[in-house]
């Protein structure tokens, strides 16, 4: 009998051949442990999504969203970048919670992140500015001082309407309407 892990390979190894036929990687094709941090060939996020299967247990699958990358598509990240990046391959969904953990923001924002995976600074900006923070302006606090800019995050986030403090203010708003170009 086939090993499960030998059989997802070799499902893996013909998709990738595949789409290197057709050249087009469609997320709904791709293993759930390359899902996440992927780009479908329509320029569109892959999501891993989590399910219960007919016996109660927990599955996962991949799942094309309605989030589209502008500047790339067909790209599946490399581990290298999930790992400088302090991200998992096994993220449910797109979450900007990611960013009240200290050593996240630290990871993202660091040279090895920030400077060399476009595709992870691009998601983490755009959901960034979902919350009211401009990433360049997050990390630049982050060197500087990373438990205060920790605190002030903190303090602003759901805070039902309260006004930011000080170094979270120079952060919010006034953010431009895209990710920095690195492609």
């Amino acid at each position: 009998m086939v090993s499960s892990t030998k059989l997802s390979f070799i499902l893996f190894a013909s998709s990738l051949f595949v789409q290197g036929i057709l050249a087009e990687l469609i997320c709904e094709n791709l293993p759930t442990n390359l899902c996440a941090f992927a780009i479908a060939s329509s320029g569109k996020r892959c999501v891993l999504e989590n399910f219960k299967n007919k016996n109660g247990r927990l599955e996962y699958t991949c799942k094309t969203s309605e989030v589209v990358v502008e500047r790339l598509s067909g790209y599946i990240e490399t581990d290298q970048c999930v790992s400088s990046c302090g991200v998992d391959r096994g993220f449910v969904g797109i979450s900007s919670d990611d960013f009240f953990t200290a050593d996240f923001t630290s990871r993202l924002c660091s040279a090895a992140c920030y400077q060399n995976c476009p595709n992870i600074v691009d998601l983490y900006f755009n959901l960034a500015a979902g919350e009211g923070v401009y990433l360049p302006a997050l990390c630049e606090k982050q060197r500087e001082n990373p438990h205060r800019v920790m605190l002030e995050l903190l303090s602003s986030g759901g805070s039902g309407g309260a006004a930011p403090g000080p170094m979270v203010a120079e952060l919010v708003a006034d953010a431009p309407a895209s990710a920095p170009s690195f492609f």
